[in-house]
């Protein structure tokens, strides 16, 4: 794990799970997006600014995630967000799922940085480049 991160914690519910209470696995990449959003605004960011004063917006371009233990009914987990590597247009990010401090997933996730009208990779605007410099 990188040593500066973001962590959000989340509560597993009934919603996130199957018949027997274990979280889908599909779940996992709704909270690894939850906690990129507020990883967003904990850096003074959000989508829709994003949107509507730099006229981009992130999308992901693949993801690798590997699956080591189940989450369960009521868990509290911790996302975590970290900056592994930050291009022209693209930003790596390593996410981990977390139990009381055992690892349950991982994941590492390029995110592409797109034009609003044309969704065509564009420049990450200079004052989120500067933010993610900082926390990477």
């Amino acid at each position: 794990m990188l040593t500066n991160y973001f962590s959000l914690p989340v509560r597993v519910y009934y919603q996130d799970t199957d018949a027997g209470g274990v979280v889908y696995h599909s779940t996992y990449l709704n909270f690894m997006e939850r906690a990129r959003y507020e990883w967003l605004r904990e850096l003074g960011f959000n989508a829709n600014t994003l949107v509507a004063t730099s006229k981009v917006l992130f999308m992901i371009r693949s993801i690798e995630v590997e699956y080591f233990k189940p989450a369960t009914l009521d868990n509290l987990l911790n996302i975590t967000v970290a900056v592994q590597e930050v291009g022209r247009s693209r930003i790596t990010l390593f996410q981990e799922v977390l139990c009381s401090h055992i690892k349950l997933v991982n994941a590492t996730i390029h995110v592409v940085c797109v034009g609003a009208e044309k969704l065509k990779p564009v420049s990450i605007p200079a004052s989120l480049r500067e933010k993610i410099g900082k926390s990477a």
